[in-house]
């Protein structure tokens, strides 16, 4: 049982209910056994005096967490996934791909590309801007639960790597290392910026959501390099 905000604990829940359809090893369930827990810890965070606006931070989590969701339930029902997630779709079964390759992969689809849209989307839901007071704080403040969770795991998998193939310096490590949670972090908020001022423009905003997700969908492609 998760402990914390009810709301997303209904996430976690859903995203339980996915990850049991698949297999161990399966590319997307590798993202979701690591986003679970960060999903988790926010949702006691949101409880314990962290966020300045908790209800603003639950809410976003909740339209956060739901963007992943929508990547399985569009694979149920046959339509086409977001360029931005269709590297890991399209590689989730692939050998030779390592699982922290598959973590970073989602995270860079999850972060880089759907937190920008989140964050729009809940700012709007909320009648607040990126710039209100307290909004960017909080926002920062979410880093530090990351850090919490996804820099052991990360090293975790680092560390099972070079204990098999006894390599600390392979081309899956210097992968891995050029990959920054908190840069890609620092992309969302500037890319969410871009979003919410072209919000109202049609086809410029469209063009916008568009080239971010391709762009972030060839970052996606890199990270999936077959390394053994």
């Amino acid at each position: 049982m998760v402990q914390g905000s009810v709301a997303i604990g209904r996430v976690v829940a859903a995203m339980d209910d996915e990850r049991a359809a698949w297999s161990r090893d399966d590319g997307l369930g590798v993202f979701c056994d690591v986003y679970r827990r960060v999903t988790a810890l926010v949702a006691l965070r949101v409880t314990d005096g962290t966020f300045t606006d908790p209800a603003f931070v639950e809410d976003l989590d909740v339209r956060f967490a739901s963007l992943f969701l929508d990547v399985p339930r569009d694979l149920a029902a046959r339509r086409e996934v977001s360029r931005a997630w269709a590297p890991v779709v399209e590689r989730r079964a692939t050998r030779g791909i390592w699982p922290v390759q598959f973590a970073l992969a989602g995270m860079n689809a999850h972060i880089n590309h759907d937190l920008a849209l989140a964050l729009v989307e809940t700012c709007e839901a909320r009648g607040l801007a990126p710039t209100s007071p307290g909004v960017h704080a909080d926002f920062e403040r979410v880093n530090d639960v990351l850090a919490e969770v996804v820099r052991p795991v990360r090293q975790s998998f680092l560390d099972e790597h070079v204990v098999r193939v006894g390599a600390p310096l392979s081309p899956l490590a210097d992968l891995v290392s050029s990959f920054s949670i908190d840069k890609a972090r620092d992309a969302a908020w500037a890319q969410a910026l871009v979003l919410w001022n072209v919000r109202d423009l049609g086809f410029v905003a469209a063009a916008a959501r568009d080239a971010l997700a391709r762009t972030v969908g060839l970052v996606g492609r890199q990270l999936l390099t077959v390394v053994s």
